[in-house]
Parts: C-alpha cells; sequence; structure tokens
C-alpha cells in the first residue's frame, strides 16, 4: 500500500506517533487510508449538504475495509460572486482546488481517493487532481437543486436574472421580483438546469469517473446518500483492481464526453473544462474536434435555460446513461472502455431506457441533428470562439449587425439596463479573458439582461469572456486570442459590422485587411492597473481559452 511509506517501519515510528495524536488504532493502521476530499462550506448552496455527502462515504468505505480520512477543497459560488470583483476568483480557483488537492494526496501518500465537489470549479478542479495522483478515484458529487415553482411553472435561477432585465424593461414590479427570489432557489444542490456544475457533474459520469446518477439525482433525495456510501465502498474495489483515473480517462472516454455533451447540450464551459482535465491526463484535446463530433451527434436534450426541463426531470427519464444508451444506437459511443463501477460502459448502460421521450428525446426525433455546442472562427475569432448552440433562437442563428463596444462587463450592463441597445446589435465585450480579466469573468448579468428585456431574439453577445451554463441566446464567448494578447476582438471598432453564421461555424467582422493592419499597428493594450496576489501570478501564467485557460510556466 502506498500509505505504508508513511505508516510501516522503523524509520516511520515519529510518522506512527502522529497517527496515535490522531487517534488511530493499531488495527486502522494495517488498513488502506482513503482520502475524501470534502467540498463542503457554508456560503455555497450546493455545498452545504455536503457534509452529509461526506458522512456517508465515510460509512461507505469503513464498510468496505479502509480508513476515511477527510480533508478539504475550497468552493465559491458563480452566483453570489456574479456581476462585480468576485467573478474573477471563481475560474482560477480550478487550479487551486487541483494544486491543493495534489499536494495533500501526495504529502500524507492515500491510497486512494473520493473526490466530494459539485459546483461549477470544484468538478474539473478535482477531475484535474485525480489525472496528475492517478491513484483509485471516485467521484460523488452533492447533486442537483430542485426547480423553483411559480404559478405553477418551473422555475431556476436563470429565471432570477432575467427577471432583473424584465424589472429594467418596466415588465416585471417589485413585489414580483421579490416572489422570484424567494422561489426559485428552494432547496440545496446546484442550480437546477444544464448549467456548468451539473454540466460538469454529468460528464464526470460519461468520463466514467462517477457512479450512475451522480450528474442527476437531486440533492435532497435519500437515494443521494445511498450513492455516496457506494462511492466508499467502490473505491475499495478499484484499489484492489489497481483500477486508476488514467485508466478510465483516456483519448476515447473524452470522446465519449464530449459526444454526451453535444446530446445533453451542456454549458459552453465544458470547452474549458473538459482540454483541461485531458491535459493533466496526459491526452491532447483540441476544442476543434468539437464540432467533428457535434457535426454526427444529435442533440437529445433541452434543459434550462434551452428549455423548459430540469435535472429532477432528466433524472426521472433516466438520467445520463439513458442518453448514453441512445446514442449507443447510432454507434456514437465507445463502450469497451472501463469505468469507476469496474465495468465497461456497456455494461455500465445496459437495460438504462429512455422513460420520458419529452425530457431525453429519441436519437431518431432529436431537437437537433447536430450537437448542443458550436465552435466559431473568422477574423474575429481566428482560434475560436464557442456557442451554445442549442441556447439559441432560430432567428438569431445567422445574423448581422453594427458591433457595440466595451472594455467591460459593468459598462456593457449600465447600457443594456439603460435601454441603449437596439434591435439587431452585437455587443461586444472584451478585455474579459483568463489574462485580460484576469480570469474570464461569466457574463450572465448581461445575458440575462438582454433576455428579459426582450432582446435575446434580436441582439447577440460576443465575449473572450464566458458565460455560465444559464446563459442563453446568441451569446459567443471564449473568444480567442483575448483582446488582452493583441486579438483581433481588441481591433473591433463600435459600428462595424459583426457576421455571425452558427450553421456554418463563423464568426467574422468586415473591415478590410490594410484597414485591420493599421488598426494592429495603433493597438495599446489596457492597463489592468498594479495587479496583486493570485491574480498577477495567474494573469502571467494563464493560457488562451482555446487551450482550456490551463496554467504553463513561462519560458525561461
Amino acid at each position: 500500500m502506498r500509505s505504508d511509506n508513511v505508516k510501516k517501519g522503523i524509520k516511520q515510528a515519529p510518522h506512527r506517533s502522529l497517527f496515535n495524536a490522531l487517534g488511530f488504532t493499531e488495527e486502522e493502521m494495517d488498513k488502506p487510508m482513503i482520502g475524501i476530499v470534502s467540498s463542503y462550506n457554508e456560503i455555497v448552496p450546493g455545498h452545504m449538504n455536503l457534509d452529509k455527502i461526506v458522512d456517508a462515504v465515510r460509512i461507505g468505505v469503513a464498510e468496505a475495509g479502509g480508513v476515511p480520512v477527510v480533508f478539504p477543497a475550497i468552493a465559491v459560488c458563480d452566483g453570489i460572486a456574479m456581476g462585480h470583483v468576485g467573478m474573477k476568483y471563481s475560474l482560477v480557483t480550478r487550479d487551486l482546488i487541483a494544486d491543493s488537492t495534489e499536494c495533500m494526496a501526495l504529502a500524507h501518500q492515500f491510497d486512494g481517493l473520493v473526490m466530494v465537489p459539485n459546483c461549477d470549479k470544484n468538478v474539473p478542479g478535482l477531475l484535474m487532481a485525480a489525472a496528475r495522483v492517478n491513484i483509485p478515484t471516485v467521484f460523488v458529487s452533492g447533486g442537483p437543486m430542485l426547480a423553483g415553482h411559480l404559478g405553477g411553472r418551473k422555475r431556476s435561477l436563470s429565471s432570477m436574472f432575467e427577471a432583473v432585465g424584465a424589472h429594467a424593461a418596466g415588465k416585471m414590479s417589485d413585489e414580483e421580483v421579490k416572489e422570484y427570489e424567494n422561489k426559485v432557489c428552494p432547496t440545496c444542490g446546484s442550480c437546477s438546469g444544464m448549467y456548468t456544475a451539473n454540466s460538469m457533474n454529468c460528464l464526470t459520469e460519461a468520463l466514467g469517473m462517477g457512479l450512475k446518477g451522480n450528474g442527476t439525482i437531486p440533492a435532497v433525495y435519500s437515494e443521494r446518500i445511498k450513492l455516496a456510501k457506494h462511492a466508499g465502498m467502490k473505491v475499495m474495489e478499484l484499489l484492489e483492481k489497481n483500477i486508476r483515473p488514467r485508466d478510465i480517462m483516456t483519448k476515447d472516454a473524452f470522446m465519449n464526453a464530449l459526444t454526451v455533451d453535444m446530446a445533453l447540450g451542456c454549458s459552453t464551459n465544458s470547452m474549458l473544462h473538459l482540454p483541461a482535465i485531458a491535459h493533466e491526463a496526459g491526452v491532447e484535446l483540441n476544442v476543434d474536434i468539437a464540432n467533428d463530433i457535434s457535426a454526427k451527434t444529435p442533440n437529445l436534450c433541452h434543459l434550462a435555460p434551452a428549455g423548459p426541463t430540469y435535472m429532477e426531470d432528466l433524472n426521472e427519464a433516466g438520467g445520463v446513461y439513458a442518453v448514453m444508451n441512445e446514442l449507443t444506437k447510432k454507434n456514437l459511443l465507445k463502450t469497451d472502455l472501463i469505468t469507476v463501477t469496474g465495468k465497461t460502459v456497456a455494461e455500465n448502460i445496459k437495460g438504462c431506457e429512455n422513460m420520458n421521450p419529452e425530457v431525453i428525446r429519441p436519437i431518431d426525433n432529436p431537437y437537433s441533428r447536430t450537437g448542443g455546442i458550436a465552435v466559431l472562427k473568422g477574423n474575429l475569432a481566428p482560434d475560436s470562439g464557442v456557442v451554445k448552440r442549442s441556447a439559441v433562437a432560430p432567428e438569431m442563428m445567422v445574423h448581422e449587425g453594427p458591433a457595440r463596444v466595451f472594455d467591460c462587463e459593468e459598462d456593457a450592463i449600465d447600457a443594456i439596463l439603460g435601454g441603449k441597445i437596439n434591435p439587431g446589435d452585437v455587443v461586444v465585450i472584451r478585455y474579459e479573458g483568463p489574462k485580460g480579466g484576469p480570469g474570464m469573468r461569466e457574463m450572465l448579468n448581461p445575458t440575462s439582461a438582454i433576455a428579459g428585456m426582450g432582446l435575446g431574439e434580436c441582439v447577440a453577445l460576443i465575449t473572450d469572456g464566458r458565460f455560465s451554463g444559464a446563459s442563453r441566446g446568441a451569446s459567443i464567448g471564449h473568444v480567442s486570442p483575448e483582446a488582452a494578447v493583441g486579438g483581433n476582438i481588441a481591433l473591433v471598432h463600435e459600428g462595424d459590422i459583426i457576421k455571425i453564421n452558427i450553421p456554418e461555424n463563423k464568426l467574422d467582422f468586415v473591415v478590410s485587411e490594410e484597414e485591420l493592419a493599421k488598426r494592429r499597428a495603433e493597438w495599446k493594450p489596457k492597463d489592468q492597473g498594479d495587479l496583486t496576489g493570485y491574480h498577477k501570478r495567474y494573469a502571467k501564467l494563464v493560457t488562451s481559452a482555446n487551450r482550456g485557460a490551463i496554467l504553463e510556466a513561462p519560458e525561461d
């Protein structure tokens, strides 16, 4: 056992004295030591129940003959961090989570790990750590929130953000907004639509790193406690069989995850996180391949914000495994891959039928013949831009309009809520990329304001920042190269005509090569002021969005 490095032999007598201080018994010293990474805290609604999940994992580990040892991971609530400087501290935590978990796991020589994340950055951060550490590991999340209910309809956090725009447009009263406040988020759990947290928890199943139901069983269901106990038991089986994360997270597993991503209509943030996780697993994953996968993968689900269904509905319909089973009907998945169940994908999804064709469309009757995400390129995004195609109104799939240019999110919000954006406009928000932010803020406030003011079918938004999974509409993010490094988005002028063609994966602005060269010669980067602390280091090390915003040491 790896933990023998700190438990066995005369040289480890000092180590054992410290285990004695922890209350370890001699019997426990002879058993495998399993680290449980707890993302529990009291500020993130999706994490407030993780103490219960961790307790259940501990029981499962102990019942299967291991010694559970809990240590923490930080977590940021993207909703609470939204729209102010706090959002600059969201994406950056992904690497802090990965780094600190790697440090804890290797410093203390755990034999296996159970990761207990839930919200946006914890899932990819802990998957990155799992790939680095590469000891037997199982994931069990805290589960999704139940949808809220207003006026006989289900609602979620995206409805709340859009209500702000509707209020600004005079379409909602103070009292109606207050009712939304009190009802859209009724339970603990990750917010109830196919937003980033739920996208990544579902993709953890598709990757093979989570058990059945990990992405969809609601946080408040007792079934989630059972799942956590089984995760604790399962890590012991993986330890016995020596099945490790890099055995599971192979190139084919990431292709499966991208395919399921397209079928589910996941958050565009998956295009940041999957390449970063793959990088840690030693797999090269270029986002360009997303269009090839999208071209042959039908979109089967329209969960909020793309449609009126929610994670609880997907769970009742059969969950991720039912979606995967539909995909196998056209041979779209590799099914001979090993997973954390100790079985193959084919064995896992056998008999997992679609129980509700209104929630999971049959593969012969999809919402669209192509997948939920598209990667766009053109002179405005030479490397790439990303859009959640499944959440775009049909009339905005092809759009041409004048650029309305803003050098930060706050200025754009003021213009949108101030009634200064007109039908047909293309809002451009730049200097919000990984380096330029720094931290690549989510633009849920502006997209929700546009939708709430009734402009979602006639106004587009383009940014080198990113979008919450709760965003809908013609919202194109991750534009690379970003403005801070002189990408062409920095050279767009107010009034330039921007052409968007999502079916053809194109994003351009109308400007001659001569004019572009002139603008480039005159361009000066935006002054970021004196960056301090983690942001100073992050801005220096972070790569572009099309590479997953991973951190790399600067060249010597």
